[in-house]
């Protein structure tokens, strides 16, 4: 699911990759097709790939998955957006930083959980607005991210510093951190396991790890289908389910200690680009699609009127447990 700038840029392959026709989470190579798809919200590809479902752990993902030189084609430079550029670009940071605030509390209850005074990583940061927002001293929040430039923006705008690379080869020393945060990062991996044990690997004992996914289990994809923009084909790998997640954090060494299926950031939002792609401010910066700040200011409004509109539904899948992302807090096992 697109998220604006502090998205994830494409990360890097597995050193030892499973068969490129095998299940990333059993190994088996047998699926059924779910859905055909191709790029709905940038338009960088007209390839089409499969949505399939693993028939023994019933895993959803895409098929094939693009080779790794291949796959920044799909992230387009203008994946994020400068706040500084503009002032409708200074508006909407605006609204992120209102919509944030739920991550922002998020974090922060994870954090006094953690041991006192503990440093903060946010892997997939971009222009570093969560990190800003959590408002701690200058020595206690870093960022990881792949984009320079997003880099550059965390600097300079946020001032938050930020390393830029893959996690598994990040430049701290192990137990180093109290909480690590990875927002919409998990779903673009090849190897999401290697992230989270990289992960455990920097957190102090006790240490607090909080991850976000579009839900693949949520009311949106089942009424949807290929068109739920959760899928946001072909950039997402893989697409978890609540469930699915739960194992994976299990399997390397986290204890889940909480769950939240609403992000005012994200779900309405992804609604809002899933009924109307042609909206989507992001995917409209991308194609070039305004034509004129005339244009473009009605686009916005109309895809701001949807966004409020989308609030309600959003909020009453997520109350049952469907949301259409799944943020949860994972406890480092000893």
């Amino acid at each position: 699911m697109q998220q604006g700038p502090d998205a994830t840029a494409p990360q890097a392959a597995p050193a030892n990759p499973a068969p490129r026709d095998a299940c990333p989470a059993c190994g088996e190579r047998e699926f059924r097709t779910l859905f055909r798809g191709t790029d709905r919200l940038f338009g960088t590809t007209e390839e089409v790939f499969l949505i399939v479902e693993c028939r023994q752990c019933r895993l959803i993902r895409l098929f094939p998955w693009p080779d790794p030189e291949k796959l920044h084609q799909y992230y387009p430079p203008d994946y994020w957006f400068d706040p500084a550029a503009s002032t409708a670009d200074s508006l909407a940071e605006l609204w992120r930083r209102i919509v944030i605030r739920d991550h922002v509390r998020f974090v922060r209850r994870a954090l006094a959980a953690a041991p006192p005074d503990s440093l903060v990583l946010d892997v997939g940061c971009g222009g570093g607005l969560l990190l800003r927002e959590l408002h701690l001293p200058e020595h206690r929040a870093f960022g990881l991210d792949f984009s320079l430039d997003a880099a550059a923006v965390a600097w300079s705008t946020n001032g938050v510093p930020v390393a830029c690379g893959a996690l598994t080869r990040a430049p701290f020393r192990p137990c180093t951190f109290g909480v690590i945060t990875m927002f919409h990062v998990l779903e673009h991996l090849y190897d999401p396991s290697a992230y989270l044990e990289a992960a455990r690997e920097l957190l102090v004992p006790e240490g607090r790890l909080v991850v976000q996914v579009p839900n693949a289990a949520c009311w949106q994809f089942l009424l949807f289908g290929a068109n739920w923009n959760g899928l946001d084909v072909p950039r997402h790998l893989i697409h978890f389910r609540e469930s699915d997640l739960e194992a994976l954090l299990e399997a390397t060494g986290f204890e889940i200690v909480r769950r939240k299926h609403f992000s005012l950031r994200d779900n309405p939002a992804g609604l809002a680009s899933t009924l109307a792609p042609w909206l989507d401010p992001m995917g409209r910066r991308v194609r070039r699609a305004d034509g004129s700040p005339r244009a473009r200011l009605l686009k916005d409004a109309a895809y701001f009127l949807l966004l409020l509109a989308a609030i309600p539904f959003t909020a009453l899948e997520a109350a049952c447990r469907a949301g259409s992302t799944v943020m949860i807090e994972a406890r480092r096992k000893p």
